[in-house]
């Protein structure tokens, strides 16, 4: 046996720290290498070009709800309803995800309070399959609506989505109306539904209850749309503008009635919430 053979039984060797993974965070806008604890403390924001990068659930609730909010939990849906499979089965994929994300699907609801205003949020998780509306996504929307019709508080969705779930064909697109019926009864209700929109938001999703809103907020340069400007371009066979489909120019265009920076989302939802139902906070 070789010396080496001999350090290599008497001294356990330790896996190599991946530091560009676990200390560094490369912007993809700028490309710019930033700390990741300057990273995360910015809000998962680049500094040096203001990019907002893509947050989960976990983070949104951390950054704008008051401590001691409590998640609901998900409602129970028939899974892989059509037996699907392509290059993986659907039910791997859902394995998957939910190992990545340690989320049940891609959108999720908790009950808490902005600034001492009550209110229920549904954040929707682009990290899960995309973001993808399938039953489960509409079946969190509608449990989100409702409990917020029962604590009498505003429902406020952030969405992030690629659109409806492939896998469940026909019955992802049904979530479409699903989600408008919901909508409706929390305006019969008198309560304010607020959406934030997060890059991305398209397909079925934007088509639905993402647009619906009373009130639409957007965060800086995010995509905003049905489809994509190259299926655009090619049914229309012309050029579209610069910025087409970003927060800023859906502003300009009356589709989105504000921008805001991630730092002041906080405080302008608590201004909106008092905006909005007054009555209901003072009591």
């Amino acid at each position: 046996m070789s010396w080496l053979n001999r350090v290599r039984n008497m001294v356990p060797f330790l896996p190599k720290r991946e530091t560009t993974e676990t200390l560094w965070h490369k912007c993809p806008e700028c490309e710019a290498m930033v700390f990741l604890k300057e990273y995360e403390e910015n809000l998962f924001v680049c500094p040096r070009c203001d990019h907002h990068g893509r947050i989960g659930p976990k983070q949104r609730f951390a950054m704008l709800l008051d401590p001691g909010f409590t998640i609901l939990p998900p409602p129970q849906v028939r899974e892989d309803p059509l037996k699907f499979r392509d290059s993986k089965r659907y039910v791997d994929r859902l394995r998957a995800a939910r190992a990545a994300t340690g989320e049940s699907d891609a959108f999720i609801n908790a009950r808490g309070s902005v600034e001492g205003r009550k209110l229920v949020m549904g954040v929707q998780d682009f990290a899960f399959m995309g973001g993808s509306m399938g039953m489960a996504v509409g079946a969190a929307f509608v449990a989100g609506a409702r409990a917020a019709i029962t604590d009498k508080a505003p429902y406020v969705v952030i969405t992030a989505a690629g659109g409806a779930r492939m896998q469940e064909g026909i019955l992802s697109l049904m979530q479409m109306p699903k989600a408008t019926v919901a909508i409706a009864e929390l305006r019969e209700a008198g309560l304010p539904y607020i959406v934030m929109l997060a890059d991305p938001t398209t397909g079925g999703v934007t088509a639905s209850y993402a647009m619906l809103g009373d009130i639409h907020i957007a965060e800086p340069c995010a995509l905003i749309g049905f489809a994509g400007q190259r299926v655009i371009e090619s049914t229309i066979r012309e050029k579209l503008p610069p910025g087409f489909q970003r927060a800023e120019y859906l502003r300009e265009h009356g589709m989105v009635d504000m921008v805001v920076h991630r730092k002041d989302l906080r405080g302008q939802l608590a201004l909106l919430l008092d905006y909005l139902s007054p009555a209901r906070q003072a009591a």
